[in-house]
């Protein structure tokens, strides 16, 4: 499987280390509020990469941070009178919520900057050693200008990168690009330091559990496009003077999220929260929506894309049901499952791709169209199902897709009455036929579909806004 790495500008093989193990390191957020849309595309793009791995046998070791001291998280806590630590708290259960939700697998690991004080003061004490950092009234400084390859993953020379955003003002430092690993403050949360009280930088805190999670070299490191400089850059430049080594191999950056073809911001009004798009659309659409597009682009978010993602998941909705209730028997599977697992190779090759989950989603659909096609023209047999249900089924896993389970008792009775209904039906009792479809709408949510031989039946997932209108 070939990447493309921030770092070199190329598509790379990931690769494995020693114990032919992939390391994995995901910058997590920021637990002062809600997640938004944004967050969601990033964790999914993950969690998709980290599901194919794993098919393809790769043993993997996923970490995922949270940053629980920041200003952000201590202005909140003071607004809403309550203390850091519960915000941080609220929000990282409000995490688990919405991507329990979302049908995203936990990380091995979701250590929090809090709990890895100590690793954070020790990380800072062997750049000081090595003559990396200084002081002021405010803090301990990195010297950006001590690490010589500083600006080599966002491809800029220093003097460009002195116009960037999010460099943080302070009058005292000897650089402007020059940032804070710890920060004096005597205000809580803070800590105890050889240096005097306060809390870590943002930067630093990666860098220490990157190392004590996975080690000083990793095969991936990922978040989304907005942290490539000056967080991860920065990254690069604490870790390497501390170990001497390559942080990571592969550098992978998720793009960001629009609103209606405008930026996504607090100021314009217009943020997603992921909670709130959760409830209107479902988990299989908004996952359908978040990998349609190549990983690394901006996307725009709208509810006409969201309406297609919708439709597509109405077809595959549709396709598996088919599959299940098919009661047809007839010969021409060898064709059937050459196309099949054709699909199904094309599937694995576009996610091989730089993980190209928008053509991965073009052919899983093919896939499903032509299960829908045979199954319209009375062509779907139970041996079909039988040879294409586990080719589906290993695609909806990778890509995070979950048809709901139903209760079999409460299978059992949709059948039996469908089975009535039939009876009906043959009896030309074509009223009371009717009837019984609308019982069985109204009491299961399941739709049926009348075919020559039997009757098929769908429970269609409940979207929020169809049911509000």
């Amino acid at each position: 499987m070939k990447i493309f790495n921030k770092l070199s500008d190329t598509f790379e093989d990931i690769g494995t280390n020693d114990d032919n193990k992939i390391r994995m390191y995901v910058c997590g957020i920021t637990v002062y509020d809600d997640c938004h849309i944004g967050h969601a595309r990033t964790i999914v793009i993950f969690d998709v990469l980290r599901r194919y791995l794993k098919y393809k046998g790769n043993q993997l070791v996923y970490v995922q941070n949270f940053t629980d001291v920041d200003d952000k998280i201590i202005n909140r806590a003071k607004s809403d009178g309550i203390s850091a630590e519960e915000i941080s708290s609220r929000y990282i259960s409000s995490y688990f919520d919405d991507f329990s939700e979302l049908n995203v697998v936990k990380a091995d690991f979701y250590p929090k900057a809090t709990d890895h004080i100590n690793e954070i003061i020790n990380a800072i004490n062997i750049l000081k050693k090595k003559d990396h950092t200084y002081t002021t009234l405010n803090g301990v400084y990195f010297r950006v200008r001590s690490f010589p390859n500083y600006g080599k993953l966002s491809k800029k020379r220093i003097d460009e990168l002195e116009e960037g955003t999010r460099i943080e003002i302070d009058n005292l430092k000897e650089d402007p690009l020059d940032f804070a690993l710890w920060k004096f403050s005597s205000d809580v949360p803070n800590w105890d330091s050889p240096w005097g009280k306060g809390r870590p930088g943002w930067h630093i805190e990666c860098s220490a559990m990157v190392s004590k999670f996975l080690g000083d070299e990793i095969e991936i490191h990922g978040g989304g496009t907005d942290l490539v400089f000056p967080h991860h850059e920065n990254e690069i430049a604490q870790s390497e003077t501390i170990t001497g080594k390559k942080l990571a191999k592969i550098w992978m950056h998720v793009g960001m999220i629009t609103i209606n073809s405008e930026k996504m911001s607090k100021s314009l009004r217009n943020m997603v929260i992921l909670k709130t798009a959760l409830k209107k659309w479902g988990s299989n659409v908004l996952r359908l929506y978040l990998i349609s597009s190549q990983y690394s682009k901006p996307m725009d978010y709208n509810d006409d894309i969201l309406q297609e993602s919708m439709q597509k998941w109405r077809q595959i909705e549709h396709c598996i049901y088919e599959l299940i209730t098919t009661k047809n028997s007839a010969e021409g599977l060898h064709e059937f499952e050459d196309q099949c697992k054709t699909f199904q190779s094309e599937f694995l090759t576009a996610l091989d791709s730089n993980l190209n989950t928008s053509l991965a989603l073009t052919t899983f659909m093919k896939l499903v169209s032509y299960v829908n096609n045979l199954s319209s023209s009375e062509k779907l047999t139970v041996s079909m199902a039988d040879k294409a249900l586990p080719i589906l089924y290993i695609m909806m896993d990778i890509i995070g897709l979950k048809i709901m389970v139903i209760d079999k008792d409460v299978k059992l009775q949709i059948e039996q009455m469908i089975e009535k209904r039939n009876i009906l039906r043959s009896q030309k009792k074509f009223q009371e036929a009717d009837l019984l479809r609308k019982t069985i709408l109204e009491q299961f949510d399941v739709e049926l579909t009348d075919h020559n031989n039997y009757t098929s039946w769908k429970k269609k997932e409940v979207i929020g806004f169809e049911s509000a209108i």
